[in-house]
């Protein structure tokens, strides 16, 4: 089992569950994918003005959104498992090669489960501190992720035709 695989703690974790119409090789896809992930990534009208993927444990994950006035945010991290079609896990606390950065806000876990010609999506964020917690909540995790992925799904059935 992986570490990442453990119970989650209601103080210190937040989770987006849902069966999508899409398989795990397409959300899979989504993710990994620097000019796919850059579509959905984070709700509009924000946008993904860049992103860097080197899809192993240590390897870079760095997005920069833009909010609608031009304001950028980088968010340079690193992955920190990579179970190719099942799982990703990354964080903004290390960048590559497992830096530390002397901060970071959450570990994010996505598993992807296939589920009849579906696949059960599940995104974990995951907290240090209860008030980090909150701070995401307040922030609103759950449509934030919930809205960036239902713009994952848009894009990926107009890929399909």
């Amino acid at each position: 089992m992986s570490p990442l695989e453990l119970n989650l703690d209601e103080h210190l974790d937040l989770k987006l569950e849902r069966v999508v119409d899409a398989t795990p090789a397409e959300v899979w896809a989504a993710w990994t994918q620097p000019e796919l992930l850059k579509q959905w990534f984070c709700p509009r009208p924000w946008a993904v003005s860049a992103c860097e993927i080197d899809l192993r444990p240590g390897g870079r994950f760095n997005t920069t959104m833009c909010s609608p006035e031009g304001e950028e945010h980088p968010s340079p991290g690193c992955f920190l498992e990579v179970i190719e079609g099942r799982r990703l896990a990354f964080t903004d606390a290390m960048t590559e090669g497992f830096r530390p950065t002397g901060g970071g806000f959450m570990t994010g876990v996505v598993t992807l489960i296939p589920e009849g010609t579906g696949t059960r999506y599940v995104a974990v964020a995951r907290h240090a501190d209860p008030e980090a917690t909150q701070t995401h909540r307040d922030m609103g995790f759950l449509s934030g992720w919930g809205t960036a992925l239902d713009q994952m799904l848009e894009m990926i059935h107009a890929q399909r035709g």
